[in-house]
């Protein structure tokens, strides 16, 4: 494990959370051009929000079985198969010409994007040494973000200049400059030592599935996650058709406004991370007073009705979106920091799939409550509502530990 530096190892860290970057803008450039895609094939608010749910049952299925296979085969060639086939994939989108082949290419996009998160987070476990995995992997949980406030302006700019079709194939060309990145700075010995090394193996005893997922503690995590995930992920599925039809935006204009959310999403995952980490409180104790504050920040999407603004609209949303951020953060490091050590990244897994299957519910009846009303005020108000019970729970329930 010598001869690769501190600075060698943080370069390969910081190129695996550029794969976060590279997928989320590959599957959320469909929610930036999707008022000018969905008005060219006809496609209704109710299909659209099928379609959301496609990539999310997809991505639901994929990424357990992607971990397995990223287990044997590696990141180092994984990741870069895996981005191959999901930016072919996405670059097909250009050429859609009917709502049943455009489903059939997010279920598609959903699969082949499963070895993204696996991939990347194995390559920090690998390649940091253990005093530095936790900064690792909150830089990682930064992709993502990060390629959500690029993507609306990105795909806004190729959309002014070659439409949706050139737009989709302009960001699908994100991945395939990644690729010799990555291989370049994994092709040093010292890397490829370090990230095609055995996994480190628990001896501890490993809690059966069933017993894990029924344990209090999960239950009140998922919970949470399931409250306040809506919400999260409106701004992907929604962001842009809610400017749309609020407040007349062009497509060309939305990718102006979409930015802000994003990054305030990361900057309360970041500083309410920060500041419970800097509490002293006992042994097994939550930030409760922190969840507290979150909860108010994202239960602020229930005022999004009251925007008279496109800027005041995605403030509203911005807001929320750091409350999600915030609580995201504090429910997962709660949960993780008290489950058996050999079950970490399992309960992880866990509570990334009640995100996806929150999404999938939420997208057909969002597409049916904007179709029927006209409008998205009762989607901000439900989803306000929405939070606020499951966050209380969290609050109050002292499950013991496992």
């Amino acid at each position: 494990m010598t001869g690769l530096s501190r600075r060698g190892a943080w370069t390969v860290a910081i190129v695996a959370t550029l794969t976060m970057t590279v997928s989320y803008i590959d599957r959320a450039t469909f929610g930036v051009l999707a008022p000018s895609v969905t008005a060219a094939l006809n496609i209704s608010e109710e299909e659209y929000g099928w379609l959301q749910s496609a990539f999310a049952f997809a991505y639901l299925i994929a990424t357990p079985l992607a971990g397995w296979w990223i287990d044997r085969a590696g990141a180092r060639r994984g990741l870069v198969a895996s981005v191959l086939v999901w930016s072919t994939i996405a670059a097909l989108h250009a050429i859609v010409p009917s709502f049943g082949v455009l489903f059939a290419l997010r279920i598609a996009l959903g699969l082949a994007e499963g070895p993204s998160f696996p991939g990347s987070a194995q390559t920090v476990q690998r390649i940091l040494p253990a005093n530095e995995r936790e900064r690792g992997f909150g830089v990682l949980f930064t992709g993502s973000s990060i390629g959500g406030m690029l993507v609306p302006p990105l795909a806004a700019f190729l959309f002014g200049i070659a439409g949706w079709h050139g737009a989709f194939l302009g960001t699908a060309l994100v991945g395939l400059l990644w690729v010799p990145l990555w291989i370049a700075i994994t092709g040093q010995a010292a890397v490829r030592a370090r990230l095609d090394a055995p996994r480190e193996v628990s001896t501890a005893p490993r809690p059966r599935f069933i017993d894990l997922a029924r344990h209090p503690l999960m239950i009140r995590a998922l919970i949470a996650i399931v409250a306040v995930a809506p919400i999260v992920g409106f701004l992907q599925a929604w962001g842009a058709k809610y400017l749309v039809r609020a407040f007349h935006l062009g497509q060309k204009d939305v990718g102006a406004y979409l930015w802000l959310p994003p990054l305030a999403l990361d900057v309360g995952a970041i500083a309410f991370g920060h500041f419970a980490s800097k509490q002293r409180r006992g042994e097994g104790v939550p930030p409760r007073l922190l969840v507290g504050i979150a909860l108010v920040l994202i239960a602020c999407f229930a005022a999004l009705p009251l925007a008279e603004t496109p800027w005041m609209g995605v403030g509203i949303i911005a807001v929320a979106m750091a409350g999600g951020g915030a609580i995201y953060t504090l429910v997962t490091a709660d949960l993780l920091g008290r489950v058996p050590p050999s079950s970490i990244a399992f309960a992880g897994g866990i509570l990334a799939g009640a995100q996806s299957l929150s999404h999938i519910v939420a997208g057909p009846l969002v597409g049916a409550s904007v179709a029927a009303t006209a409008s998205f005020d009762t989607v901000a108000i439900t989803l306000g509502a929405w939070a606020v019970p499951g966050v209380v729970i969290w609050l109050l329930w002292r499950p013991r530990r496992y």
